[in-house]
């Protein structure tokens, strides 16, 4: 096929029966768990098929064990270097739409090959590429679902209508502590929404995700029964008609793919070693994610905070983090602020995140808490300062601060004193470490659910046997 990038299976691998397609939202946080998945199904014995958007295009050299097929995706090069997210995904999808391309790859995609490649059972999709899926169905191929947030998350997604009719969208400053009994334990503040982005077009997307969800032939999502067993029931009775509703989290723990094989920054392994110098428990990791800005004052605030906390720190500060920057943002940081944190905090423009959680020697993370940032932190038992951004940032804050009881949210403006304060918090005062008993208890049952007989597994083996049987 024309435009076609393909890379086989790992020398030595057996010719596998069954084979999957998956086909990510091109952002490091849809990215990471797709091919995670894809790596769990692999480990499974079924082959798998990445097809790639050109936007933030994979690299095949880093996942042999996958073939690869890259698609003309047509986003337009001017809103794509405008890199807002709502703007890139509506203008991707309706470039898909009005092209052959997706129908194309996917065809192709999915026949069995003369070379004894199998035919594809089933299509894995973001639910943020309703373009994909409509071509699929047109074609005649199943299409399954991969929620990357929370189930919480998930069921406001579907309910984004309701909460319009009922007027607690879009939110008013005197109600944002008000209760949405029709998504406990949430408020008005927890729900989707972003001050940063037109929310007519928010809507607009969730409708077209929703759509995806509603249509499609069954739904996984990367969370576990653990943590959100209450959130999972509902989504099944409002999901009923679909064949299977599974929890089959955290993916990244189940998965043998390790996340810096899909990283778009190149993680800097330098830290791993810096870590491997300093005491257990003693570090705060400090980063916002892949997506999340903030202005040069806020930067400036964060720096002298961590300066003056007195505990050691790694801070991810990578390019673009501070709007209106065309620079490296690690060069907008203060004057001294170097020579004040020599020998005590290490700064880099990426980290392997998932090893530095995992690391002894880290005992805090301050986060945007976005849902892989959140899962990758409970796994490894470790709490959290949270600063959430938009999205479902909010939400997850909320779970983390009065559901599981792992973390607490710095709110109102950054200024370098509540920071200081803060950080002493959660790596000193007695309530860091009730939060860090209480971090190492939700780890524990979340490991529970990775044993071979735990939820998560299960939910797998269900999830193969659904594939087998399509």
């Amino acid at each position: 096929m024309a435009g076609a990038q393909e890379a086989g299976d790992a020398p030595g691998h057996q010719p596998c029966a069954r084979r999957v397609l998956v086909f990510p939202l091109p952002f490091q946080g849809h990215i990471d768990p797709m091919l995670h998945l894809a790596g769990v199904l692999h480990a499974r014995g079924l082959a798998v098929t990445v097809l790639h958007t050109r936007f933030n295009a994979l690299d095949p050299a880093r996942h042999p064990e996958f073939q690869f097929v890259a698609v003309p995706d047509g986003t337009p090069a001017d809103v794509a270097a405008m890199g807002r997210i709502i703007d890139i995904i509506l203008a991707m999808n309706a470039a898909m739409e009005a092209s052959p391309a997706v129908g194309e790859a996917l065809r192709a995609s999915a026949v069995a090959g003369q070379d004894g490649r199998p035919r594809a059972s089933c299509l894995f999709v973001d639910a943020n590429l309703l373009a994909v899926h409509r071509a699929a169905r047109a074609l005649g191929l199943p299409t399954l679902v991969l929620r990357t947030g929370s189930a919480a998350c998930l069921g406001c997604f579907l309910a984004y209508p309701m909460l319009h009719e009922k007027g607690y969208l879009p939110p008013q400053e005197s109600q944002l502590c008000t209760p949405v009994p029709e998504l406990p334990p949430l408020r008005v503040k927890d729900l989707i929404y972003s001050k940063h982005s037109d929310h007519e077009l928010m809507r607009k997307v969730l409708a077209r995700g929703s759509e995806t969800v509603r249509d499609c032939s069954g739904v996984v999502i990367n969370t576990a029964e653990a943590l959100e067993a209450a959130e999972l029931g509902r989504l099944r009775d409002e999901l009923v008609h679909l064949p299977v509703v599974l929890a089959a989290g955290p993916l990244h723990k189940l998965s043998s793919s390790r996340g810096a094989g899909s990283s778009l920054l190149a993680p800097d392994h330098s830290c791993i070693e810096w870590l491997d110098a300093q005491r257990p428990g003693s570090v705060l990791y400090v980063s916002f994610g892949s997506l999340a800005a903030m202005d040069s004052s806020e930067l400036r605030e964060v720096a002298w905070g961590l300066a003056e906390c007195g505990h050691p720190f790694l801070w991810v500060v990578r390019p673009n983090m501070v709007r209106g920057c065309d620079v490296d943002s690690a060069r907008q940081l203060p004057d001294g602020f170097e020579d004040a944190v020599k020998g005590r905090g290490v700064v880099v423009r990426w980290a392997p995140q998932q090893e530095v959680l995992a690391h002894r020697a880290v005992g805090g993370f301050w986060s945007h808490c976005g849902w892989n940032s959140t899962l990758e932190a409970v796994s490894e038992g470790v709490p959290m300062i949270c600063r959430p951004d938009a999205v479902d940032q909010m939400m997850n804050t909320r779970y983390l601060q009065d559901v599981w009881g792992v973390g607490f949210e710095l709110q109102g403006e950054l200024e370098r004193g509540k920071i200081k304060d803060a950080v002493r918090k959660l790596m000193g005062e007695r309530e860091g470490a009730e939060m860090r008993r209480a971090a190492q208890e939700l780890c524990a049952k979340l490991a529970g659910c990775l044993e071979s007989t735990g939820s998560s597994q299960v939910a797998i083996d269900k999830l193969v046997s659904y594939i087998l049987s399509l």
